[in-house]
């Protein structure tokens, strides 16, 4: 069988060497190809030239704009409305979203009660799972953003909350390798040993953001441990488990 990673930008992505080092391993025949496409429209012809495609992960910018292209979603994509996952069978494309389960397992070991809120930096399809998840939590989500609409506060806001929410979440690609000397603008001043800074980047290990997260107390959390949930989530789906 065959499976493979959709996105725009591939070079450095995790999922591809996962999954080869996976199928090596339970010596399973399958494949693992990751298809950079320019636009969603191309996942058609991506479906029809590769028949024997059973499943698709999926990464940015093409978890919203995948949906139109599928034909069912389950309950947490359409919660989410953002998809990281598909399911192809008997000629039938079904979403999934696998980061929020990544995310909350991830997080789980690391909440106290004291972790009412939380702070979340960017608004795209990564956002909307972290915001899903920490609802479930009973953890109130902010959403932040550059050019905030209803329902978001800008970063100068947010820095003004910082000294009282004590959970901070990167869901921008600020500081992913190479351009690691990139970081969000809302700066770890200000900060105690009761905040958690959890980056969903993965490479670099700890990223600029990060390490100054440290340097002043805060315990950290990089997004390595959310892929490999993710990912074997991801797995279970594709093979019905």
């Amino acid at each position: 069988m065959k499976f493979g990673l959709i996105g725009k930008s591939l070079a450095h992505s995790f999922s591809k060497k996962y999954f080869e080092e996976k199928f090596a391993r339970l010596k399973l025949p399958h494949t693992y190809q990751n298809f950079e496409i320019p636009d969603i429209e191309e996942l058609k012809s991506i479906i029809q030239r590769y028949p024997d495609l059973r499943g698709l992960n999926v990464t940015i910018p093409y978890k919203r704009s995948v949906i139109p292209f599928l034909d069912e979603l389950d309950q947490h994509s359409t919660a989410v409305k953002a998809v990281n996952t598909v399911l192809i069978k008997n000629g039938k494309l079904k979403g999934f979203n696998t980061d929020h389960y990544g995310f909350t397992e991830s997080l789980k070991d690391v909440l106290k009660s004291y972790h009412k809120e939380a702070l979340i930096l960017g608004s795209g399809g990564a956002s909307r799972a972290v915001v899903y998840s920490l609802q479930k939590l009973n953890i109130q989500p902010h959403i932040v953003s550059r050019k905030p609409i209803y329902g978001q506060i800008s970063y100068e806001e947010a820095t003004g909350l910082l000294p009282s929410i004590y959970l901070v979440i990167n869901t921008t690609p600020l500081g992913t390798f190479p351009e690691t000397d990139e970081e969000p603008p809302l700066l770890p001043e200000g900060i105690q040993k009761k905040h958690v800074f959890f980056d969903l980047i993965y490479n670099p290990v700890k990223t600029k953001w990060l390490a100054k997260a440290e340097q002043n107390g805060a315990q950290i959390l990089n997004g390595y441990k959310m892929l490999v949930l993710q990912a074997e989530r991801s797995w279970q789906i594709w093979n019905e488990v």
